[in-house]
C-alpha cells in the first residue's frame, strides 16, 4: 500500500509542479521552489524505483520542460557581463602590492561588484540545468534497463501442448463476452434510437459502400483523363491519382463506421474495434498502394524491376503481409479487453508470427534474386546499381529474420521476437515510401524543368532522395524501440549545440553562418559576372589580365564571405588560437607542398608571368594556358591533352612563354642545295618566298643566311619574323611547299647524304679456288 501511494503522491505532484512551471514562461519568472518539490520527488522515485516507467515518462517530461527554461535562464544578460568582463580587462590586472590608485580600485570594484550581481542568476539556473540533466540521465537509464529486462524475459512457450487449453478457453471467453454486447437489439429504447435514426444510417451505409466498392474506379477515370496531358508530368499525375484510390475508400471507410456508431448498438468493446477499423483500413490500403508503386504492372513504372510474374507475387504478398499485419492488431486489441494470460497471449500471437515471418521470407526471396535475371527491357548495365545491391542485402535480412523472429517466439522470447519482426516489417514500409516518394519528387522535377524522364537521374532528385531519408530516420528509431524522448533529448542536446572554449555554437549559429556566407558567395559570382561580361571587357586590359583580376575578386570575396559568416554567427575566432597552432604546424610539416602551391597560383594572378591563352613551355611540355587555380594550372598541349603543372613549377622553374606581352615570334627554315648551285640565286628566290608569306612582317625584313658548307650540302636559313607565332607551323609548311616548286622550276637539286664504301681487302669477298690438301695429293 505504501507503493501505490508513493507512486500516486509522485504523479500528482509531478502534474502539479509541471502546470505551476508551465505558468512561468520568462527566466526572470522560474519558480525554484517548485522545482526544488520536484527534484527531491524525482531524487526519491529514483532511488525506490517503485514507480512504473509510465510515471518516470511523466516525471521526465517535467524535468525536461524545467531545463529548457534554466537553459534559457543560463544566457540572460549575456551581452551586459561580456561588456562587463571587457571593462574590467580593460582596467588591467590589480598590482599585487596593493599599490593601485583609489579612482581605478574603486571603479574596478564597482564593476565587479555589477558583474556578480548579474551572474548570480545565471549561475543558480546552471546549476538547476545540471541537476535537472542528471535528473534526466538517470530516469533513462531505469527505463532503457526495464525495456532490456522485459526484451529479453522468457515467457511461456506456444508450442507446449499444455497451454493450448488455457489459451482457447480464454480466448474464447473473451469472444463470447463481446458477442453478449450485440444483444442490446432486445432493448426496446436501442431499437426507438435505430428507428429514429434509420434514415441517416441509411444514407451513410449507402455513401460509404459506394466510395468503398466504385472509388479505385473513380481514381482510375481520372487518370484516364489526365493521360491526355501526357508530357514530363505525366508520373506526377499518376502519383496523385494513386493517392485518391486510398483516400476515397478510406473516406468511404470512416463513413461506413460512423453508420454503424449510429445504430446505437455498439457497446463499450465494440465501439473500440470500430476505432480501430480505419486504421486496419488504411494499413490495408497502404499497403496496396505502396506494392502497387514498387512492384508496377508497368515494367517501366516499377521502382524494384523483378519479371512481370515476380512482380506479381511480389503485389500478392505484400497485401498478404498487411492482412497478417492487421490480425496481429486486432488480435492485441481483444485480447487486452479482458486482461489475457502470457500462454494466451502467445498461443494466439505465434501463428501469426510464423505465418509473417513465412511471407517476409517470400518477398526477402525475390529481393535477393533482383538482378540475376534481367526483367524485360531492363537495360544489363543497371544489375549492379546500389540499389540493387541495397535491395539484396535487404532480402537478405528479411529471410534471416524471417527465421529468428518466429523461433524466438517458439521458445519464449515473445518480446524479442516481436522486437525483431515488426520492426523490420516497419523499415521496409518506410524504405520503401521513400523510394515513392524520391521518385514523385523527380516526376515533379522534370514537371517544372520540362525535361523527360531522365530527368530522374539529375542531381536535385538525389538530392531529394537524401533529405527524405533523413527525415524518416526519425521514424526508423521509433520503430527500432527508440522512445520519443530519445528523440526530443537528442534534438534538445543538438538545439544547445557545443562550445569551442568560451563560445558556444547552436544550430541558429550554423543556419546563421550558412545564411551569410551563401549571401557573400552569392553577390562574388554576381561581381565576377559583371566584371567578365559588362566591365572588364570594355577596358584595353588584355584577356589574361582580366582572368587574372576575375579569380583574384572570386578569392578576396570568398574570404570575406567566410569571415563575415563567421563573425555573424558569433564564433570567437581568438577561441581558435589552439586549434590555429596545430593547424599551421600540420601546414609545415604535411600540407607544405599545398601551401606552397597555394602562394605561387597567387604569385602568378598577381605578377602574371603567364597568362591564360598563352603558348608556354615547361618540364618539356608545351601547348596554351587554359586554366590557372589556386593549387594548379592546366595545359592544353598540341595533342588536344591536358597537362596539369604544380603552380610551384611555374614560379622557380624555367618556363618559356612564346607570347608573353604579344605573339609576334620568329621562324627559321633551314634548306640544304648541290655544291655548285648559284648562291645568289639560291639567296634571291628564298627571299621572295618569305617575302610573299602574309604572315612575315616588312619590318624587320627577313634574313636569308649562307650558314654553312656542309658535308652534303650548301646550307642555307631562312630568319623571317612572324606577327603571330601561333601561325609558325602553318607558314613553315607553305614555305617549304614554296621552295620545292621554285626549286623543282629553277632546277636546284636538293641534295641528299651520299656514301662511297672503300674495303681495304675485297678478295675476301671473291675468293679463288681451293688448293688440293696432301691426302688429295697421295691418292
Amino acid at each position: 500500500m505504501r507503493r501505490v501511494l508513493t507512486a500516486l503522491l509522485t504523479v500528482v505532484l509531478a502534474l502539479w509542479v509541471g502546470v505551476a512551471a508551465a505558468q512561468h514562461t520568462a527566466p526572470e519568472g522560474l519558480d525554484y521552489d517548485a522545482w526544488e518539490q520536484l527534484a527531491e520527488l524525482s531524487e526519491t522515485a529514483i532511488d525506490n524505483q517503485e514507480s512504473s516507467s509510465e510515471q518516470f515518462e511523466a516525471l521526465r517530461s517535467s524535468i525536461a520542460d524545467f531545463r529548457a527554461r534554466f537553459s534559457s535562464a543560463r544566457s540572460v544578460n549575456a551581452e551586459r557581463i561580456a561588456t562587463l568582463r571587457a571593462q574590467i580587462e580593460a582596467l588591467g590586472p590589480a598590482p599585487e602590492d596593493g599599490s593601485e590608485p583609489a579612482e581605478l580600485a574603486a571603479r574596478r570594484a564597482e564593476l565587479e561588484t555589477q558583474l556578480q550581481t548579474l551572474q548570480a542568476p545565471v549561475q543558480v539556473a546552471d546549476e538547476a540545468f545540471r541537476r535537472a540533466d542528471g535528473l534526466i540521465r538517470e530516469i533513462d537509464i531505469i527505463i532503457r534497463e526495464r525495456q532490456a529486462e522485459r526484451l529479453l524475459s522468457l515467457g511461456p512457450s506456444p508450442l507446449n501442448p499444455v497451454h493450448w487449453p488455457i489459451a482457447l478457453r480464454e480466448f474464447g471467453t473473451i469472444l463470447s463476452r463481446l458477442g453478449e454486447e450485440s444483444q442490446s437489439w432486445a432493448d426496446p429504447e436501442n431499437r426507438r434510437q435505430l428507428r429514429e435514426n434509420a434514415p441517416l444510417t441509411l444514407l451513410l451505409f449507402a455513401v460509404g459502400l459506394l466510395l468503398i466498392i466504385r472509388g479505385r474506379a473513380w481514381a482510375g477515370f481520372a487518370l484516364s483523363h489526365l493521360r491526355r496531358w501526357g508530357g514530363p508530368g505525366s508520373g506526377v499525375w499518376r502519383f496523385l491519382v494513386s493517392l485518391f484510390r486510398i483516400i476515397i475508400p478510406l473516406i468511404g471507410l470512416v463513413i461506413f463506421v460512423e453508420a454503424l456508431r449510429s445504430t446505437g448498438l455498439a457497446g463499450e468493446r465494440t465501439n473500440q474495434i470500430l476505432d480501430g477499423l480505419p486504421i486496419w483500413g488504411g494499413v490495408l490500403l497502404g499497403f496496396r498502394w505502396l506494392a502497387e508503386r514498387l512492384f508496377a504492372r508497368d515494367q517501366d513504372d516499377a521502382l524494384i524491376h523483378l519479371t512481370d510474374a515476380k512482380r506479381s507475387q511480389a503485389r500478392f504478398y505484400t497485401l498478404l503481409l498487411s492482412v497478417l499485419f492487421v490480425m496481429r492488431g486486432a488480435a492485441e486489441m481483444i485480447l487486452q479487453f479482458d486482461g489475457a494470460a502470457p500462454e494466451t497471449r502467445a498461443v494466439v500471437a505465434f501463428p501469426i508470427v510464423l505465418l509473417t515471418g513465412l511471407v517476409l521470407a517470400t518477398i526477402g526471396q525475390l529481393l535477393r534474386g533482383l538482378g540475376t535475371e534481367a526483367a524485360e527491357g531492363e537495360d544489363e548495365n543497371a544489375r549492379g546499381a546500389g540499389l540493387v545491391r541495397v535491395l539484396r542485402f535487404a532480402g537478405i535480412a528479411m529471410i534471416f529474420v524471417s527465421i529468428a523472429a518466429p523461433a524466438m517466439a517458439a521458445i519464449g522470447y515473445e518480446a524479442a521476437g516481436d522486437a525483431l519482426l515488426y520492426p523490420t516489417l516497419v523499415s521496409a514500409l518506410l524504405l520503401g515510401l521513400v523510394l515513392v516518394l524520391q521518385r514523385f519528387s523527380a516526376d515533379v522535377y522534370c514537371l517544372v524543368t520540362g525535361q523527360g524522364p531522365q530527368g530522374r537521374d539529375a542531381l536535385i532528385p538525389v538530392l531529394m532522395g537524401f533529405v527524405l531519408l533523413i527525415a524518416a530516420s526519425p521514424l526508423l528509431a521509433l520503430a527500432w524501440g527508440a522512445r520519443v524522448a530519445d528523440l526530443t533529448e537528442l534534438w534538445a542536446t543538438f538545439s544547445r549545440g557545443f562550445a569551442i572554449g568560451e563560445t558556444r555554437i547552436s544550430p541558429g549559429d550554423f543556419l546563421t553562418f550558412a545564411i551569410i556566407f551563401v549571401a557573400g558567395y552569392t553577390l562574388t559570382r554576381l561581381i565576377q559576372g559583371a566584371l567578365r561580361s559588362n566591365v572588364l571587357p570594355k577596358t584595353r586590359i588584355d584577356i589574361g589580365g582580366q582572368n587574372a583580376i576575375v579569380s583574384g575578386v572570386g578569392y578576396v570575396g570568398i574570404f570575406l564571405a567566410a569571415l563575415l559568416a563567421i563573425t555573424g554567427a558569433g564564433i570567437n575566432l581568438s577561441s581558435l588560437a589552439i586549434v590555429a597552432g596545430a593547424l599551421s604546424v600540420g601546414i609545415g610539416f604535411g600540407l607544405q607542398n599545398i601551401v606552397q602551391n597555394f602562394v605561387s597560383g597567387i604569385i602568378l594572378l598577381i605578377e602574371r608571368p603567364i597568362s591564360e591563352g598563352d603558348w608556354i613551355e615547361v618540364g618539356g611540355q608545351m601547348g596554351y594556358v587554359r586554366d590557372i587555380s589556386v593549387r594548379s594550372t592546366r595545359i592544353e598541349t598540341f595533342d588536344r591533352t591536358d597537362v596539369i603543372v604544380p603552380n610551384a613549377d611555374l614560379v622557380s622553374g624555367t618556363v618559356t612563354n612564346f607570347t608573353r606581352g604579344n605573339k609576334v615570334g620568329r621562324l627559321i627554315v633551314q634548306i640544304g642545295v648541290a655544291y655548285g648551285t648559284d648562291t645568289r640565286k639560291v639567296d634571291r628566290i628564298l627571299r621572295e618566298i618569305a617575302e610573299d608569306q602574309p604572315m612575315v612582317l616588312r619590318n624587320p625584313a627577313p634574313l636569308i643566311l649562307f650558314n654553312n658548307f656542309g658535308a652534303d650540302s650548301l646550307e642555307f636559313e631562312i630568319r623571317a619574323i612572324l606577327r603571330d607565332v601561333n601561325w609558325i607551323m602553318a607558314v613553315k609548311n607553305d614555305i617549304n611547299h614554296a621552295i620545292a616548286e621554285r626549286f623543282a622550276e629553277e632546277g636546284i637539286e636538293v641534295p641528299f647524304a651520299q656514301r662511297d664504301i672503300w674495303l681495304r681487302n675485297p678478295e675476301v669477298l671473291h675468293p679463288g679456288p681451293s688448293e688440293p690438301s696432301p691426302k688429295d695429293s697421295e691418292g
